[in-house]
């Protein structure tokens, strides 16, 4: 099942962790590729100092002020696209970073490994654009870890478990 707009748009703190064991696809010229999502993580609001918007709505940030369903894709160290999930309220920036998925682990493996670049900035999360996540209806357990990558932000924001990890299937 494909994921409709009113899914995406529930708290980035609910849909962190539900995200984990989705499917996400992107069609290509070669054909569509799936990749089970293993790695998540949570940027909640301008109160979110490790989030994008902490400082206010700009430019770059404006995609996450959109209601939930679509992409937020941007480059990290001018080299790697990474893509997001806006979720939430319309004017409330919340977002999701997809970190892994099976087939690469990290979020700039998974987006080079997903054929996602810059290009799919605030695309919609359907099939018609190329990109939507499916439900199969799998339920992996996970670990709530600090999120990474965050030095600027504040003590309190650094140690919010808000990056999700699948379990490894034994």
């Amino acid at each position: 099942m494909i994921l409709n707009k009113g899914y995406f748009e529930q708290p980035a703190t609910f849909l962190a962790p539900d995200l984990i064991g989705k499917i996400l696809c992107r069609k290509t010229a070669n054909g569509i590729i799936r990749s089970r999502i293993t790695e998540t993580e949570c940027y909640f609001g301008e109160e979110d100092t490790a989030c994008h918007a902490h400082k206010g709505k700009t430019q770059r940030t404006s995609t996450m002020y959109e209601s939930g369903g679509i992409t937020y894709v941007y480059l990290c160290y001018g080299m790697h696209a990474m893509l997001n999930i806006v979720t939430g309220p319309k004017n409330h920036p919340e977002a999701v970073l997809i970190r892994g998925v099976e087939a690469a682990n990290g979020p700039g493996r998974t987006t080079k490994f997903m054929y996602i670049t810059t290009a799919e900035n605030a695309l919609s999360l359907c099939e018609e654009n190329g990109i939507w996540i499916e439900d199969d209806g799998a339920r992996p357990e996970y670990t709530a870890l600090p999120r990474v990558g965050i030095d600027y932000a504040s003590k309190d924001d650094r140690e919010r478990p808000w990056r999700y990890i699948a379990k490894k299937r034994e």
